[in-house]
């Protein structure tokens, strides 16, 4: 797998998206994107293959979503570019917050992408471990217990400008910080009242190096060890050490680690044997996608204010929510190789996002017929007591795909917009005295319609050539008209409930307005629920099956389907109507 640096991408994005996507994927990549390149640097500088060992290291929190599926991919990709293990680690050290909920979707996603992971380790795995060389540190003199407040901690830690003051905690004894840590372990201390700091160095020009803390009280119910335990790890003096038990050779990080890389290290510094593997931590730019936020904690909002029915809900921009909507996880594999790493934050148009599950599904959904607006058009010269069952080719791009029977009868339903009483020259679909051929079926001709007392047109009759049968051979079948439309026999029809999904925000980067909230620009027009009726071969599709309804874009069958109740989620349509509207 190759990875490239992110795609800049306009507006106006159809035609550029498909120009810059062929580019990348048939170009052949000799160069190495920077993750790489360190990689190779350290192999030439004597580090062996054997020792090369990834991991990614969600927060079981919440459900992952677009930006982990870039780290999924990098992490788990760079395991098969060397042939090396990719650990799976959940970093469960806030009960406040996790859940197993969220581990076991954690876990259905990224094999759901399609990886293999070697071991599924917690940092809950290793909590006496942490704790014991903890106490270590503090017989070394390199932590002690504070009982200050955290608005006192703040205040004493300065600014980056300004160096730092010492607790009054600090030069505390040994012996004092080794009966109050105990305390605190023991639950004999009050949730938040005291933490251990490490005492590094209250002036150092990096903050996070000004006696940062190591560990708080939480009397919380922890979703593996139970009550065992009421103190629990940052994140910080986790994850260094959890590397570094794993024997993790390069532990990538999203760029908001970076200033943390030097404690990091000073962590893995307390604990280092010599005959060891000491891991490297490296930092990427987090993948943001326009038109939708990425922080947990507003998702966790849309969710709870039941602005979205969950986490799965397929506007959102969790794996779960892309799943049910339609994506493929080819297509969200190949958008994140597209979209590539950087060194820099940036915005990647969810254009390109579309694109990719577009490409993907043009070559493996069957074409299905569908019509979602309908109005009855009656064939007047086609016989009451006739149906036929014709041909129709599953999807052009795919021979082995094979054909299926459509049923056809003297009336059918097509979309009211296929249809204007009177039309000008450039309306090329159905109109009184033009004609238009029906897909893998007839040319007929527009004659007449039906109106109701406010004048609103409820039929439209036609007449239609009987030797125009498409594919049938005859010189009639072969004569070129300029539209062709798509519709169901009514007879046949089955009703189905299609929801048309759109972007959840109308503003491309709806959280970086500061004095706006981001739910100010949520679309009201994200979801639209409409009864539609589709083709007879629909009755047997299955939950997540994946169609494109021709001439109207890709649609999946819903979790929410019954036997006798079909839901489609629209994917995506064929033409993207933001494109005028940015323009």
């Amino acid at each position: 797998m190759r990875y490239h640096f992110v795609v800049a991408l306009p507006k106006k994005i159809n035609n550029f998206v498909a120009y810059k996507f062929d580019a990348i994927m048939s170009e052949e990549k000799k160069s190495l994107n920077f993750i790489e390149q360190i990689i190779e640097d350290d192999l030439a500088n004597g580090l062996t293959k054997d020792k090369l060992r990834f991991r990614f290291p969600p927060e079981p929190n919440g459900y992952l979503h677009i930006g982990h599926a870039a780290s999924i991919c990098l992490n788990f990709g760079l395991g098969l570019r060397y042939n090396a293990p990719v650990n799976l680690r959940f970093d469960d050290t806030n009960p406040a917050k996790e859940e197993q909920e969220y581990v076991d979707s954690i876990k259905y996603d990224v094999q759901w992408l399609g990886f293999k992971w070697d071991k599924e380790l917690y940092s809950s795995d290793y909590f006496q471990q942490l704790y014991d060389w903890a106490v270590q540190m503090i017989k070394d003199n390199k932590a002690y217990v504070d009982n200050q407040s955290s608005e006192q901690m703040a205040l004493q830690k300065g600014t980056p400008t300004e160096p730092g003051t010492d607790s009054p905690n600090r030069n505390s004894t040994v012996e004092e910080n080794l009966a109050l840590f105990a305390k605190m372990k023991n639950c004999e201390l009050e949730e938040g009242s005291h933490v251990l700091r490490a005492k590094i160095d209250m002036k150092h020009v990096n903050m996070h190096m000004r006696d940062p803390i190591m560990y708080r009280i939480l009397k919380r119910h922890h979703h593996r060890t139970g009550n065992d335990w009421c103190i629990y790890p940052m994140y910080d003096w986790t994850h260094g050490e959890s590397d570094y038990l794993e024997q993790i050779s390069h532990s990538i990080c999203t760029l908001e680690f970076k200033s943390h890389r030097d404690l990091y290290d000073w962590y893995v510094d307390q604990v280092y044997d010599f005959s060891k593997l000491r891991p490297k931590q490296r930092e990427f730019a987090r993948r943001n996608l326009s038109y939708t936020v990425m922080s947990k904690r507003k998702l966790l909002q849309l969710v709870e204010e039941k602005i979205v029915s969950g986490w799965d809900d397929p506007r959102m921009p969790t794996i779960s929510g892309l799943r049910r909507r339609g994506y493929t996880p080819e297509s969200i594999r190949t958008f994140s190789e597209t979209a590539g790493i950087s060194k820099r934050d940036n915005v990647t148009d969810v254009a390109l996002l579309e694109y990719c599950i577009k490409d993907d599904l043009n070559k493996t959904a069957p074409r299905v017929m569908a019509v979602l607006n309908p109005i009855k058009l009656v064939i007047t010269n086609y016989p009451e007591d006739k149906e036929e069952w014709l041909t129709a080719e599953n999807n052009q791009e795919d021979e082995s795909a094979g054909s299926r029977k459509v049923p056809f009868s003297r009336e059918i339903y097509i979309e009211k917009e296929d249809f204007k009483e009177e039309a000008n020259k450039k309306f090329f679909r159905l109109s009184i005295g033009k004609e238009v051929r029906l897909k893998n079926a007839y040319i007929i001709k527009g004659e007449s319609v039906v109106k109701d007392e406010n004048g609103e047109i409820t039929e439209i009759h036609c007449t239609y050539d009987t030797d125009s049968l498409s594919g049938s051979g005859t010189e009639a079948s072969q004569r070129k008209v300029k539209g062709t439309l798509h519709w169901v026999s009514i007879k046949h029809a089955v009703k189905a409930e299609v929801r048309l999904y759109d972007r959840l925000f109308t503003e491309e980067a709806p959280d970086s307005q500061k004095d706006k909230d981001f739910k100010d620009f949520l679309n009201p027009d994200s979801l639209k629920i409409i009864a539609a009726f589709v083709e007879p071969s629909l009755k047997e599709a299955n939950i997540l099956d994946r169609f494109q309804f021709q001439r109207l874009g890709y649609f999946c069958v819903d979790k929410d389907t019954t036997k006798t109740h079909l839901v489609f989620n629209r994917t995506v349509p064929l033409r993207d109507s933001w494109t005028k509207m940015s323009g």
